[in-house]
């Protein structure tokens, strides 16, 4: 891993603006820069999978897997729903694509790409991160029914994991081990992700 090249700041002329949630200007960077940067900083040996995805009234959200060099980051990414003037959808395919951009650009600003982006250190992105994670979810924040509870048993008994699997596996994706906290909106990725793991995805009892 080439962390003095991942964490190199980007040129002036690659850093764009957009607006924010909440009207202030944000600096960001496009994901060819990004893909770029991982490719000479791990000599193009790295990969980017989407785990799970979920279409919501406005938005799409993703949770995706960036691997490289032994290492793991996953984040989620989301992109508003595009609609005509008539209200009519667009395109999910390409609101799909722009949330899993948004994804793979947050996972590598935890292996620190864009760092200065978020006020210059590895801290302050996974800060940013966490925050914009529990943002995501407040929305949609109720509390995971007995249902998806039910279904997620269901789905961890097929595939042969033990509940510490489970809670492993829910940690790394949402910050925290106890299931019976998450949201509906985590508990539709989680079981998502496991129904993969359960149609072959990825090697039965294998932790995530």
């Amino acid at each position: 891993m080439n962390r003095e090249l991942l964490e190199k700041p980007f040129e002036p002329e690659q850093i764009k603006q957009r607006k924010g949630t909440y009207g202030s200007m944000i600096d960001y960077v496009e994901t060819h820069a990004v893909i770029k940067r991982l490719n000479d900083a791990f000599d193009a040996n790295w990969s980017f999978e989407i785990v799970s995805h979920e279409q919501l009234n406005t938005e799409v959200i993703v949770l995706g897997k960036l691997t490289a060099d032994g290492v793991t980051k996953s984040q989620f990414g989301s992109n508003r729903i595009s609609t005509s003037k008539q209200g009519e959808v667009i395109s999910i395919g390409d609101d799909l694509k722009a949330a899993a951009s948004d994804s793979l650009k947050k996972c590598a600003s935890l292996m620190g790409v864009g760092l200065h982006l978020y006020g210059g250190d590895r801290e302050s992105a996974e800060q940013g991160e966490k925050e914009d994670m529990s943002q995501m979810s407040k929305p949609k924040g109720d509390t995971v029914t007995k249902e998806q509870l039910a279904q997620i048993k269901e789905l961890r008994t097929a595939i042969g994991w033990t509940p510490k699997q489970l809670q492993d596996s829910t940690q790394r994706m949402f910050g925290t081990k106890e299931v019976a906290k998450i949201n509906q909106t985590m508990a539709n990725a989680l079981i998502a992700y496991l129904n993969n793991k359960n149609n072959g995805g990825e090697e039965k009892g294998s932790e995530y």
